[in-house]
């Protein structure tokens, strides 16, 4: 990718599949104003996965894209290795072409392996499927740790490809991609990374302190809620960097992903969102405020690693 055109944050549509980590549910007539403000204000890169509602978000988003020219907005999706067939030999082509089925699209811009369950099985499979093909997308991993990103590229390469970007958890409270050099291995070998939860699925925004918890039975609330008075010393600092520059506190750690050399993916259900999210990408943080950010984070002693993932050492 890396096109000047592309806009410097990826919306996100994993909330829009109603699958209980957010703990709500959204009908099309609600997040249509959303898809609608996004597009005027020129974020036009989706993420999507099928695994986000078994194909529920796909087809919301896919609903909302149908009328627009294709070259008017970009489509990233997943390979989720749990949600294949292991015993099929055309499991990545029947899982690919459900995807392209249900999002009614002919190519996707960007396609990943999801996670490292079988590894490395669906990047080898993967790259024997767009091995020679005119349409490859550009294939990236996520939640993949050093070795894994280096062994992926590895095989892509094998095949006449290449590894074009990594997509992992980053945010203040977990810069373990970072810390374990994936940040930097992006940077030498021209791969973007992509930066999920880095709002820390609303931990970060500003929205939820102790005397206003995240909705009880939702994934989020069992992780964040429990920690939410350390993080409100983290939102306070965040809130001064807002006020210095005139922002919303909830644009401050996307305009952070973005300083850090990072596409921050954005997840988008109110148009309230879309508004921080296109004015995060014009904020421009100090080093001092990256700096102090950081260590006012690395303070709070807070692991924000979640059940689906790892820690990237």
């Amino acid at each position: 990718m890396n096109d000047e055109k592309d806009p410097k944050i990826v919306l996100g549509a994993w909330a829009w599949g109603n699958d209980g980590t957010f703990g709500h549910g959204l009908a099309a007539d609600e997040l249509r104003p959303v898809f609608d403000a996004a597009m005027n204000a020129g974020l036009n890169l989706w993420d999507t996965a099928y695994v986000y509602g078994m194909g529920e978000s796909e087809r919301m988003l896919a609903g909302f894209l149908k009328d627009l020219p294709r070259e008017d907005y970009r489509v990233s999706d997943k390979l989720t290795p749990q949600c294949m067939d292991a015993s099929s030999k055309t499991a990545v082509a029947d899982m690919y072409e459900m995807q392209l089925h249900n999002m009614g699209l002919d190519h996707f811009d960007v396609y990943w392996v999801h996670n490292t369950v079988d590894a490395p099985r669906w990047i080898d499979e993967l790259a024997a499927f767009f091995d020679d093909r005119e349409d490859a997308p550009v294939i990236g991993v996520s939640n993949h740790n050093l070795a894994e990103v280096k062994q992926a590229d590895a095989i892509l390469r094998e095949h006449g490809l290449r590894l074009g970007a990594v997509q992992n958890h980053f945010s203040l409270i977990n810069r373990s991609s970072e810390d374990s050099g994936i940040l930097d291995w992006c940077r030498q070998n021209d791969v973007e990374f992509w930066s999920y939860m880095v709002l820390e699925q609303g931990a970060l925004s500003g929205k939820y302190d102790t005397s206003h918890p995240m909705p009880e039975g939702s994934a989020r609330a069992q992780k964040y809620n429990p920690v939410l008075d350390r993080l409100e010393t983290l939102n306070a600092e965040l809130a001064k960097v807002a006020e210095a520059h005139g922002v919303g506190l909830a644009q401050v750690p996307v305009a952070w992903a973005i300083a850090k050399g990072t596409r921050p993916i954005v997840g988008v259900t109110k148009e309230s969102h879309v508004t921080d999210a296109a004015n995060a990408s014009s904020v421009a943080l100090s080093a001092d405020e990256v700096r102090e950010l950081e260590s006012v984070a690395d303070s709070l002693g807070i692991n924000a690693v979640r059940a689906w993932e790892k820690k990237m050492d």
